[in-house]
Protein backbone atom coordinates (compact mmCIF):
# COMPACT_ATOMS: atom_id res chain seq x y z
CA UNK A 1 0.00 0.00 0.00
CA UNK A 2 1.26 3.57 -0.83
CA UNK A 3 0.09 6.61 0.36
CA UNK A 4 1.55 10.17 0.12
CA UNK A 5 1.45 12.59 2.70
CA UNK A 6 -0.40 16.26 2.78
CA UNK A 7 0.12 18.98 -0.14
CA UNK A 8 2.59 21.83 1.05
CA UNK A 9 1.04 24.82 1.68
CA UNK A 10 3.82 26.48 2.42
CA UNK A 11 2.90 26.86 6.18
CA UNK A 12 6.12 24.54 6.77
CA UNK A 13 9.08 25.58 6.83
CA UNK A 14 10.80 24.84 3.30
CA UNK A 15 14.73 25.63 2.06
CA UNK A 16 16.07 26.39 -1.23
CA UNK A 17 20.15 26.01 -1.30
CA UNK A 18 22.52 25.81 -4.31
CA UNK A 19 25.65 23.32 -3.53
CA UNK A 20 28.87 23.44 -5.19
CA UNK A 21 31.50 20.26 -4.68
CA UNK A 22 35.20 20.74 -6.03
CA UNK A 23 36.96 17.82 -6.14
CA UNK A 24 40.65 18.12 -5.91
CA UNK A 25 42.53 15.37 -7.46
CA UNK A 26 45.64 17.23 -7.91
CA UNK A 27 47.62 20.59 -8.04
CA UNK A 28 46.89 20.89 -11.21
CA UNK A 29 43.41 19.33 -11.51
CA UNK A 30 39.97 20.38 -9.77
CA UNK A 31 36.38 19.23 -11.01
CA UNK A 32 33.43 21.01 -10.09
CA UNK A 33 29.57 20.25 -9.48
CA UNK A 34 26.61 22.29 -8.73
CA UNK A 35 22.88 22.47 -8.67
CA UNK A 36 20.15 24.33 -6.58
CA UNK A 37 17.55 22.81 -5.11
CA UNK A 38 14.24 23.54 -3.21
CA UNK A 39 13.74 21.07 -0.35
CA UNK A 40 13.66 17.46 -2.98
CA UNK A 41 13.05 19.49 -5.83
CA UNK A 42 16.17 20.25 -8.07
CA UNK A 43 15.28 23.72 -9.63
CA UNK A 44 17.96 24.37 -11.54
CA UNK A 45 21.04 22.74 -12.81
CA UNK A 46 24.53 24.30 -13.45
CA UNK A 47 27.31 23.94 -16.22
CA UNK A 48 30.64 24.06 -14.91
CA UNK A 49 32.35 24.76 -18.02
CA UNK A 50 30.26 27.81 -18.50
CA UNK A 51 28.99 28.52 -15.22
CA UNK A 52 25.35 29.41 -16.83
CA UNK A 53 22.64 28.40 -14.37
CA UNK A 54 19.91 25.82 -16.53
CA UNK A 55 16.38 26.08 -15.67
CA UNK A 56 13.85 23.30 -16.20
CA UNK A 57 11.17 25.27 -16.16
CA UNK A 58 9.85 29.60 -16.22
CA UNK A 59 9.06 29.03 -12.66
CA UNK A 60 12.40 28.65 -11.58
CA UNK A 61 13.82 31.74 -12.67
CA UNK A 62 11.61 33.19 -9.59
CA UNK A 63 11.15 36.79 -10.30
CA UNK A 64 14.44 37.52 -10.78
CA UNK A 65 15.29 40.28 -13.88
CA UNK A 66 17.53 38.29 -16.14
CA UNK A 67 20.31 40.79 -15.00
CA UNK A 68 20.32 39.96 -11.24
CA UNK A 69 19.85 36.42 -12.44
CA UNK A 70 23.32 36.88 -14.35
CA UNK A 71 25.06 38.48 -11.33
CA UNK A 72 24.39 35.66 -9.49
CA UNK A 73 25.74 32.84 -12.09
CA UNK A 74 29.45 35.41 -12.56
CA UNK A 75 29.49 35.74 -8.63
CA UNK A 76 28.96 31.57 -8.57
CA UNK A 77 31.10 30.84 -11.86
CA UNK A 78 33.87 33.33 -10.03
CA UNK A 79 33.82 31.45 -6.64
CA UNK A 80 34.44 28.35 -8.56
CA UNK A 81 37.54 29.18 -10.44
CA UNK A 82 39.23 31.05 -8.14
CA UNK A 83 38.26 29.30 -4.69
CA UNK A 84 40.53 26.19 -5.68
CA UNK A 85 43.76 28.72 -5.79
CA UNK A 86 43.04 28.93 -2.10
CA UNK A 87 43.28 25.55 -0.97
CA UNK A 88 46.21 25.05 -3.37
CA UNK A 89 48.24 27.68 -1.59
CA UNK A 90 47.11 26.57 1.85
CA UNK A 91 47.20 22.75 1.47
CA UNK A 92 50.46 21.87 3.71
CA UNK A 93 49.29 24.63 6.60
CA UNK A 94 45.94 23.28 6.54
CA UNK A 95 47.10 19.74 6.54
CA UNK A 96 44.88 18.73 3.54
CA UNK A 97 45.86 15.63 1.51
CA UNK A 98 45.06 15.00 -2.18
CA UNK A 99 42.52 13.77 -3.41
CA UNK A 100 40.04 15.51 -1.14
CA UNK A 101 36.82 17.21 -1.85
CA UNK A 102 34.76 20.83 -0.28
CA UNK A 103 31.41 20.69 0.13
CA UNK A 104 29.80 24.56 -0.38
CA UNK A 105 26.45 25.00 0.87
CA UNK A 106 24.53 28.24 0.46
CA UNK A 107 20.79 29.07 0.75
CA UNK A 108 17.39 30.74 3.08
CA UNK A 109 14.95 29.09 4.86
CA UNK A 110 10.94 30.16 4.49
CA UNK A 111 8.50 30.04 7.74
CA UNK A 112 5.10 31.14 7.54
CA UNK A 113 5.20 33.09 3.94
CA UNK A 114 8.72 34.78 5.52
CA UNK A 115 12.18 33.90 3.81
CA UNK A 116 14.30 34.01 6.89
CA UNK A 117 18.67 35.26 6.98
CA UNK A 118 20.13 33.01 4.61
CA UNK A 119 23.29 30.92 5.82
CA UNK A 120 26.94 29.50 4.25
CA UNK A 121 28.28 26.28 5.01
CA UNK A 122 31.59 24.72 4.23
CA UNK A 123 32.37 21.04 4.51
CA UNK A 124 36.02 19.18 3.93
CA UNK A 125 35.29 15.23 3.23
CA UNK A 126 31.77 15.56 4.29
CA UNK A 127 32.33 17.33 7.74
CA UNK A 128 31.55 20.43 8.68
CA UNK A 129 34.24 22.69 8.41
CA UNK A 130 32.75 26.49 8.62
CA UNK A 131 30.25 28.72 8.67
CA UNK A 132 29.36 32.10 7.72
CA UNK A 133 27.44 34.10 10.33
CA UNK A 134 26.54 37.58 9.74
CA UNK A 135 29.42 39.16 8.32
CA UNK A 136 32.48 36.55 9.47
CA UNK A 137 33.54 33.22 9.13
CA UNK A 138 33.11 30.73 12.21
CA UNK A 139 34.78 27.73 12.54
CA UNK A 140 32.96 24.16 13.39
CA UNK A 141 32.98 22.97 16.80
CA UNK A 142 34.27 19.78 15.04
CA UNK A 143 36.84 21.82 12.87
CA UNK A 144 39.85 22.04 15.25
CA UNK A 145 42.29 23.61 14.20
CA UNK A 146 41.87 23.38 10.52
CA UNK A 147 39.07 25.28 10.54
CA UNK A 148 40.37 28.10 12.77
CA UNK A 149 43.14 28.64 10.31
CA UNK A 150 40.58 28.60 7.23
CA UNK A 151 38.43 31.23 8.92
CA UNK A 152 41.88 33.65 9.54
CA UNK A 153 42.44 33.66 5.84
CA UNK A 154 38.62 33.77 4.84
CA UNK A 155 38.10 36.58 7.22
CA UNK A 156 40.53 38.73 5.69
CA UNK A 157 38.99 38.82 1.99
CA UNK A 158 36.30 41.84 3.17
CA UNK A 159 34.91 42.46 -0.50
CA UNK A 160 34.23 39.22 -0.66
CA UNK A 161 32.33 39.00 2.96
CA UNK A 162 30.56 41.53 1.93
CA UNK A 163 29.13 40.28 -1.30
CA UNK A 164 28.45 36.87 1.02
CA UNK A 165 26.48 38.72 3.37
CA UNK A 166 24.18 40.86 0.93
CA UNK A 167 23.56 37.47 -1.19
CA UNK A 168 22.36 35.81 1.90
CA UNK A 169 20.28 38.76 3.75
CA UNK A 170 18.93 40.35 0.61
CA UNK A 171 19.02 38.21 -2.70
CA UNK A 172 18.56 35.09 -1.22
CA UNK A 173 15.04 35.07 0.54
CA UNK A 174 13.87 37.30 -2.10
CA UNK A 175 14.33 34.90 -4.89
CA UNK A 176 12.78 32.17 -2.00
CA UNK A 177 9.65 33.97 -1.97
CA UNK A 178 9.85 34.91 -5.64
CA UNK A 179 10.41 31.23 -6.71
CA UNK A 180 7.58 29.97 -4.18
CA UNK A 181 5.58 32.57 -6.00
CA UNK A 182 5.72 31.53 -9.66
CA UNK A 183 6.11 27.97 -8.83
CA UNK A 184 2.88 27.39 -6.40
CA UNK A 185 0.59 25.62 -9.02
CA UNK A 186 3.72 23.11 -9.90
CA UNK A 187 4.74 22.92 -6.28
CA UNK A 188 1.06 22.17 -5.02
CA UNK A 189 1.08 19.47 -8.63
CA UNK A 190 -0.47 15.75 -6.76
CA UNK A 191 0.82 12.96 -8.63
CA UNK A 192 -0.36 9.33 -7.65
CA UNK A 193 2.41 7.06 -7.14
CA UNK A 194 2.85 4.24 -9.25
CA UNK A 195 4.35 0.86 -7.20
CA UNK A 196 5.03 -2.36 -8.98
CA UNK A 197 7.01 -5.75 -7.58
CA UNK A 198 10.35 -7.20 -9.26
CA UNK A 199 12.27 -10.47 -8.20
CA UNK A 200 15.60 -9.95 -7.42
CA UNK A 201 18.56 -12.80 -6.34
CA UNK A 202 17.07 -15.40 -4.38
CA UNK A 203 18.72 -15.60 -0.82
CA UNK A 204 18.19 -18.81 -0.50
CA UNK A 205 16.99 -22.37 -1.84
CA UNK A 206 13.07 -22.17 -1.23
CA UNK A 207 13.25 -18.41 -1.19
CA UNK A 208 11.96 -15.62 -3.17
CA UNK A 209 13.01 -12.00 -2.37
CA UNK A 210 10.12 -9.25 -3.77
CA UNK A 211 11.45 -6.01 -5.18
CA UNK A 212 9.07 -3.01 -4.47
CA UNK A 213 9.11 0.26 -6.73
CA UNK A 214 7.63 2.96 -6.52
CA UNK A 215 8.18 6.27 -8.39
CA UNK A 216 6.40 9.45 -10.26
CA UNK A 217 4.81 10.37 -6.80
CA UNK A 218 4.84 14.10 -5.47
CA UNK A 219 4.63 15.88 -2.95
CA UNK A 220 7.55 13.63 -1.08
CA UNK A 221 7.70 12.15 1.63
CA UNK A 222 5.78 8.40 0.52
CA UNK A 223 4.69 5.80 2.74
CA UNK A 224 5.16 2.23 1.69
CA UNK A 225 4.28 -0.84 3.67
CA UNK A 226 4.40 -4.37 2.69
CA UNK A 227 0.83 -6.16 3.55
CA UNK A 228 0.51 -9.97 3.71
CA UNK A 229 -1.87 -12.57 5.23
CA UNK A 230 -1.19 -13.72 8.44
CA UNK A 231 0.81 -16.75 8.59
CA UNK A 232 -2.42 -19.31 9.36
CA UNK A 233 -4.40 -17.40 6.68
CA UNK A 234 -3.59 -19.81 4.10
CA UNK A 235 -4.55 -22.84 6.46
CA UNK A 236 -7.99 -21.15 7.31
CA UNK A 237 -8.22 -20.68 3.08
CA UNK A 238 -7.56 -24.73 2.07
CA UNK A 239 -9.87 -25.23 4.96
CA UNK A 240 -12.56 -23.21 3.98
CA UNK A 241 -12.49 -24.23 0.72
CA UNK A 242 -12.18 -28.02 1.72
CA UNK A 243 -15.67 -27.83 3.50
CA UNK A 244 -17.38 -26.62 0.47
CA UNK A 245 -16.20 -29.00 -1.57
CA UNK A 246 -17.53 -31.70 1.14
CA UNK A 247 -20.78 -30.00 1.11
CA UNK A 248 -21.06 -29.50 -2.39
CA UNK A 249 -20.44 -33.60 -2.64
CA UNK A 250 -22.99 -34.65 -0.33
CA UNK A 251 -25.43 -32.24 -1.87
CA UNK A 252 -24.86 -33.85 -5.10
CA UNK A 253 -25.08 -37.16 -3.74
CA UNK A 254 -28.59 -36.88 -1.93
CA UNK A 255 -29.48 -35.62 -4.80
CA UNK A 256 -28.97 -37.97 -6.76
CA UNK A 257 -30.13 -40.26 -4.47
CA UNK A 258 -33.38 -38.45 -4.25
CA UNK A 259 -33.69 -38.11 -8.27
CA UNK A 260 -33.05 -41.76 -8.13
CA UNK A 261 -36.02 -43.03 -5.85
CA UNK A 262 -38.75 -40.69 -7.65
CA UNK A 263 -37.86 -42.24 -10.75
CA UNK A 264 -37.91 -45.66 -9.74
CA UNK A 265 -41.46 -44.65 -7.96
CA UNK A 266 -42.73 -43.69 -11.36
CA UNK A 267 -41.48 -46.81 -13.48
CA UNK A 268 -43.18 -49.01 -11.07
CA UNK A 269 -46.23 -47.48 -9.83
CA UNK A 270 -45.46 -49.13 -6.23
CA UNK A 271 -44.24 -47.42 -3.30
CA UNK A 272 -40.60 -48.31 -2.06
CA UNK A 273 -39.81 -49.65 1.02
Amino acid sequence: MVRTLALPDFQEPISFRITLTTSFYNRSWTQNQGSAWLDEIQTHAWDSRTGVFIFPGPWSKGNFSKKELVEVEKLFYTYSIRSPSTYHNHGSQWQLEYPFQVQLVLGCDSHFGEASVGFMRIAYQGSDLVSFQNTSWWPSPKGGSRAQQVCTVFNQYLVFDEIVHKLLSDSCPRFLLGLLDAGKAYLQRQMRPEAWLSTGPSPGPGHLLLVCHVSGFYPKPVWVMWMREQPHSMGLVFLAVAVTLVFLAGLALWLWKHWKTQWRHQCTGFPLE
